[in-house]
């Protein structure tokens, strides 16, 4: 399987469904600003989308963690991929 491919079909229907709610919102937004809508309202929206995205994150990790990183560790790269989902984390 290559990587990055998440293993469980349902994870990544999971994925997609949320990004594609997370794309029209930001069609929203785009609607929003160039109509020129309230600023605070259009403040809610990209921070929905932006809870969208985290969400989608920890669903990402959670597979990664369940499926590369736990195969990884049980061919002994124990500290590359530790060190590899703390990189992800620093960028948070």
């Amino acid at each position: 399987m290559p990587k990055g491919v998440p293993r469980d079909t349902s994870v990544q229907h999971k994925i997609i469904h949320r990004l594609t709610i997370a794309r029209g919102q930001m069609d929203s937004v785009l609607t929003m600003v160039k109509h020129g809508d309230y600023c605070i309202d259009i403040i809610h929206q990209t921070q929905a989308i932006q809870a969208a995205m985290r969400k989608t994150d920890e669903i990402i990790l959670k597979n990664h963690m369940e499926t590369c990183v736990a195969e990884e560790i049980k061919k002994g790269n124990a500290k590359e991929v530790i060190n590899e989902v703390l990189k992800v984390m620093e960028k948070k």
